[in-house]
């Protein structure tokens, strides 16, 4: 698997490499059980910051495509090709356009559904979430 890293294209590189995992689990470039490299490998690999890396990393764990096992490394998760065609930001910018449009046919003015959007992470931040 190669994975390559444009530092001047326009997605973040923690995007680019988790969009590229995903990318050679779906072409079948790795399969379910290989091992990827250490993280402090990967990001000399790719001359890349080691938390860049670790963001990809918990967000591919995140999303079931990898598995951290301790100290014996990271795997491609046993359900890698089903979970890589998952797209949460599509589904997460998908569910906010609908509920702002129907906020907006409600008459909510955009300057007031901002406020309570910030108002509504501020909160839930609070608790942690």
């Amino acid at each position: 698997m190669e994975i390559v890293i444009d530092i001047d294209g326009a997605d973040p590189l923690f995007a680019q490499l988790v969009a590229q995992i995903k990318q050679a689990v779906l072409d079948g470039k790795i399969s379910p059980g290989d091992p990827l490299p250490s993280i402090r490998q990967l990001a000399n690999d790719l001359a890349l910051n080691n938390k860049t890396v670790a963001k990809a990393y918990r967000l591919l764990e995140r999303d079931q495509v990898i598995q951290a096992k301790g100290y014996r490394g990271t795997f491609i998760h046993p359900d890698a090709i089903a979970n890589s065609g998952v797209d949460l930001n599509a589904w997460v910018l998908s569910s906010l356009h609908q509920t702002i449009n129907a906020l907006r046919g409600g008459g909510v003015t955009d300057s007031e559904i901002r406020i309570a959007f910030t108002n509504a992470m501020s909160n839930q931040n609070l608790k942690g979430n």
